[in-house]
């Protein structure tokens, strides 16, 4: 299993994590408040890695899938971009040993998803600054890979749907929704067209053989676009 310091050492070359920007995106920001002096922390390079990190899995699944249209793609990006994958990522690389943290996020920090997947897109955004988007590709298609995988053979979809609950519940205080909007097909062939609601207002919409394939679509969508806010 590669781990994040030989996987920045093949991209940067030897000592990678000892490089100012790889520091800086693996302090979180409570050691920065803890600090005497003030540390550079990793949210500006979590900012810029995330559009990366977007744009290279957009670029992956628009080659891969040249005959799906602009849902599908959006929903593959939305099921790789986002906490949980990303959160999955880093755990497999190890990076939480790497991380500083200050005494709020202890214990528990180094394996929080939020805090493991804000880290990762800072990783991705200081390589971006350091070797250029070729190198941030390669370290997001190594990483991430299998999560690009489990993404294309809709296996990231299976879980869409709890992780939105949780999520909503524990930002807004409440359930989503989910409606159905339309169907179409023989039935044989249906397809099925379901959004979901999120304070009472159209937050995600997905497609489906089955309600269910559509309501994971939908959720999938749903969460990205809340974590986004």
């Amino acid at each position: 299993m590669t781990s994040l310091e030989s996987l920045l050492d093949r991209l940067l070359g030897a000592g990678a994590l000892d490089r100012p920007l790889l520091r800086q995106a693996l302090t979180h920001p409570s050691a920065s408040g803890d600090a005497r002096v003030p540390l550079a922390h990793n949210e500006r390079l979590e900012f810029l890695g995330d559009a990366v990190l977007g744009l290279v899995v957009a670029e992956a699944f628009y080659r891969r899938f040249p005959d799906e249209g602009e849902g599908r793609l959006s929903r593959l990006r939305a099921a790789v971009v986002c906490e949980p994958s990303l959160a999955r990522a880093a755990r497999r690389l190890g990076l939480g040993r790497h991380l500083r943290l200050g005494q709020s996020q202890e214990p528990g920090g180094r394996d929080r998803p939020s805090v493991l997947a804000a880290a990762l897109e800072a990783v991705i955004g200081a390589v971006y600054l350091e070797a250029g988007r070729e190198a941030a590709r390669r370290l997001i298609l190594e990483a991430m890979a299998a999560e690009l995988e489990d993404a294309a053979a809709g296996r990231l979809f299976d879980d869409a749907k709890t992780e939105l609950q949780e999520t909503s519940r524990r930002l807004l205080a409440q359930e989503p929704v989910y409606r159905l909007v339309a169907s179409s097909g023989p039935d044989h062939d249906k397809r099925f067209y379901v959004e979901v609601l999120l304070e009472g207002r159209p937050r995600g919409r997905g497609a489906g053989r089955t309600k269910k394939e559509a309501e994971q679509a939908a959720a999938a969508e749903a969460l990205r676009a809340l974590q986004e806010r």
